[in-house]
């Protein structure tokens, strides 16, 4: 029997041990022992599904991937020890030598960096397109092009990209359609409804929630996860089982935690639509994103990630995080606590000021990752600090 996304979240466990425990517990163990010499043959060639060792399945990791492919309506899954881990692990299991990527030109620093320095040593070049100029993203396809790969919402701008026109374009020309879902999480948004083939996840952020452990995810098709999973068997990225333990009760509150997360979100960004210090908001469910009608569209809620642009350049957005109080100055987002980032000096410094300018990132835009605390509060904090 279908059951709800919260039900899911919380009842999909691992099988009762003989003590029948409530609460699933941890297996911090590197690795299983066999009954026999045939029982330990037949798990190596793969004739028994079983764990064998802990850098390949663990109970506790299969428990967290489980969730995510029923929240995603993915067939498989394997995780990372991070987020970055699972988007390196992904390509890099996918692609040959000679092979080419279409992707949206607003992409995580890391991702960056991953697409114009690391990957070329392979000869897999990328070619970008503007998020909003996603009709032009079909020109730039080439025979030798295999994914087409987007953010949405991207980090840090909270753009929007049609996935359901992108689905459909990867589908015409039989390209990978990858999909880095971590700014919506699972509850949010579904990319597999609208054509997506592989969903990539930072469970380091809104899935743990409360700032703790490092993770990441990728989920989809059965048989490009098998090319992952074989890739990742061998080198080594997996998430350790602590810390699939943490995410995977993490889970269990997500769409507690999401529904006011999004909802302080949405009052955070009103407010400052309406601040006199600040030039622009960005936010998915505000009416006055661009993509305004495409976030409806294919999102529950508009997340709990608020871009904007304090008046004054550079001086005036140090002057701001300078001035904070209560909000913390951190890399990281998805947590209880609200976080201020600057990104043109922090996570996308390392972009060239062109490139940042190209994809909306000026020296005044701020990302703030909306809290749980009260709203009144989080709103004092970054009222006075953009007064200071």
């Amino acid at each position: 029997m279908s059951k709800h996304f919260e039900t899911e979240a919380i009842r999909t466990q691992l099988n009762r041990s003989e003590f029948l425990e409530h609460s699933v517990p941890m297996y911090l163990t590197s690795s299983f022992v066999f009954e026999d010499a045939e029982d330990m043959r037949a798990s190596f060639t793969e004739e028994k599904e079983r764990n064998i060792y802990s850098r390949f399945t663990n109970p506790n990791t299969s428990e967290f991937i489980e969730k995510i492919c029923k929240m995603e309506g993915a067939e498989s899954g394997y995780a990372f020890a991070t987020g970055m881990a699972a988007v390196f692990s992904t390509f890099a299991a996918l692609l040959d030598s000679g092979d080419h990527i279409v992707s949206a030109r607003s992409v995580f620093g890391s991702t960056h960096s991953l697409f114009t320095k690391f990957l070329p040593k392979w000869n897999i070049e990328t070619s970008y397109f503007n998020v909003d100029e996603v009709d032009k993203a079909e020109s730039l396809i080439k025979p030798e092009t295999k994914i087409l790969y987007v953010e949405s919402p991207t980090n840090p701008g909270c753009d929007v990209l049609d996935l359901e026109y992108l689905g459909n374009l990867a589908k015409k020309h039989n390209l990978i359609f990858v999909v880095d879902n971590c700014f919506a999480t699972p509850y949010l948004q579904q990319p597999i409804k609208f054509g997506a083939d592989i969903v990539i996840h930072s469970a380091t952020k809104m899935i743990d929630g409360q700032g703790r452990v490092l993770g990441g995810v990728s989920v989809g098709r059965a048989d490009l996860i098998r090319e992952i999973y074989l890739f990742s068997r061998n080198t080594g990225p997996a998430l350790s089982p602590f810390n699939a333990w943490v995410l995977s009760k993490s889970l269990e509150t997500l769409h507690v935690r999401a529904d006011r997360h999004c909802e302080n979100a949405l009052k955070v960004a009103e407010f400052l639509e309406g601040h006199e210090k600040v030039n622009l908001v960005k936010y998915p469910f505000l009416k006055s994103h661009p993509q305004y009608e495409v976030a409806k569209k294919q999102m529950k809620h508009g997340g709990n990630i608020v871009a904007f642009e304090v008046k004054g350049g550079i001086d005036a957005g140090r002057k701001f995080l300078n001035s904070i109080k209560m909000c913390s100055l951190s890399a990281n987002l998805g947590d209880t606590r609200t976080i201020v980032t600057h990104p043109a000096s922090t996570t996308h410094s390392k972009l060239a000021e062109e490139d940042r300018l190209e994809v909306g990132i000026t020296d005044g835009l701020v990302r703030c990752s909306v809290g749980l605390e009260h709203t009144d509060d989080i709103i004092a904090d970054l009222d006075q600090a953009l007064k200071a």
